[in-house]
């Protein structure tokens, strides 16, 4: 585990400062923890996005970004019904795509993105999603977040934590981390986190801000990890 957050944090410009900020900051919890505690109130849970197939996973995440995974499923239907594939996603026209996801908003954007990687996966990669972030952070707009979806829930590979708006937001809040951006939180859970647990934690924060830990009126009262929380403990309870 240890040695997976030092190759991925190989990769930081302010190495020195990132050390340092280490050894100031302590989690409240590890990342196990807050897995056994949320697992209490999300059992079952798994990917809310729709598909068959990494390729429809890869075009649902893409769909996904500021937009609600429901609104994603509405659209995707009729989307894969017409092109199933990369294959077939790589000849449709921009202006059919774009018909197709404008309720998804930024569409003018997403369009081109999915018919681009689509025929980058024809090119490159025979028509398969490839199984590397390395491989899939070379497609125009993929980060790292997009990239861990894929591989956790398309193939059951585990390279990192996706790091969306919820457990980013909840990390900080919780007091898992301090960090300013998505990548060093990926770091900084990765460490306090078993690798095997890496794909669940990040789907439990996400539920959890969407359910309960919400940005403006968290719902406290209702939290399993609220004894421990950073928040909780100093903002809430010295109201």
């Amino acid at each position: 585990m240890q040695l997976e957050a030092e190759r991925v944090s190989r990769d930081s410009t302010d190495s020195t400062k990132e050390k340092s900020r280490t050894l100031t900051f302590s989690p409240i919890m590890s990342g196990d923890q807050v897995v056994e505690k949320l697992d209490s109130l999300y059992p079952k849970i798994k990917t809310h996005l729709d598909h068959r197939g990494p390729f429809q996973l890869l075009v649902a995440t893409i769909l996904s970004a500021q937009c609600t995974d429901v609104q994603v499923n509405k659209v995707t239907p009729k989307l894969f019904e017409k092109f199933p594939d990369a294959a077939s996603m790589s000849e449709a026209k921009i202006s059919i795509l774009e018909r197709l996801v404008k309720s998804t908003g930024f569409y003018h954007v997403k369009a081109k993105r999915i018919k681009e990687i689509s025929k980058k996966i024809i090119k490159g990669y025979g028509g398969k999603v490839p199984q590397t972030m390395e491989e899939l952070l070379t497609f125009p707009g993929i980060g790292r977040k997009t990239g861990n979806i894929v591989l956790s829930a398309g193939y059951g590979k585990i390279e990192g934590i996706a790091v969306d708006t919820h457990v980013y937001r909840l990390s900080r809040r919780i007091g898992l981390s301090d960090s300013k951006t998505p990548e060093k939180i990926e770091i900084d859970l990765m460490r306090i986190t078993p690798k095997e647990l890496w794909p669940r934690l990040s789907m439990l924060l996400i539920f959890h801000g969407r359910r309960v830990c919400f940005a403006r009126s968290p719902q406290c009262a209702k939290c399993p990890l609220s004894k421990k929380c950073l928040y909780y403990n100093s903002v809430v309870l010295k109201k």
